[in-house]
């Protein structure tokens, strides 16, 4: 019986590496299609509030730092690399935006609509 034992505790051991392996897969996995799901829509909610800020400067700097705060939240959790590089290079492009006055604000919905083309292409293929 006590060679039962014996061969019991290695096994055991090893089918709880394996599981614990497969659960960070799986983490990996969630927080992918969390960031896969969170990034695209705060830009969508970004490009509707830019739209509608134009004659409001620091209403739309303010929008622009908000997105590029939850840009860098989605980055953070993102398990995929260029997912996360996507996330971090457009927080960095909408922080980096000044908006002052009127004429401003129009040049700044040009830069975010072009910047968010092509972020959501990025994100597109990192999560296909």
């Amino acid at each position: 019986m006590r060679h039962l034992k014996s061969r019991f505790v290695p096994l055991a051991a090893f089918a709880l590496c394996v599981f614990a392996a497969g659960c960070g897969e799986v983490n990996n996995t969630i927080d992918k299609a969390q960031a896969c799901l969170e990034a695209p829509k705060i830009v969508t909610d970004l490009g509707a509030q830019i739209t509608k800020l134009t004659d409001d400067p620091q209403a739309m700097d303010k929008a622009l730092d908000d997105a590029a705060a939850k840009l860098n939240g989605v980055a953070d959790k993102a398990a995929n690399t260029t997912l996360k590089e996507a996330s971090d290079d457009l927080a960095k492009t909408l922080s980096g935006i000044s908006v002052d006055n009127v004429n401003e604000a129009v040049d700044a919905a040009q830069k975010v609509a072009t910047e968010s083309a092509a972020y959501v292409e990025k994100v597109a293929k990192a999560c296909s």
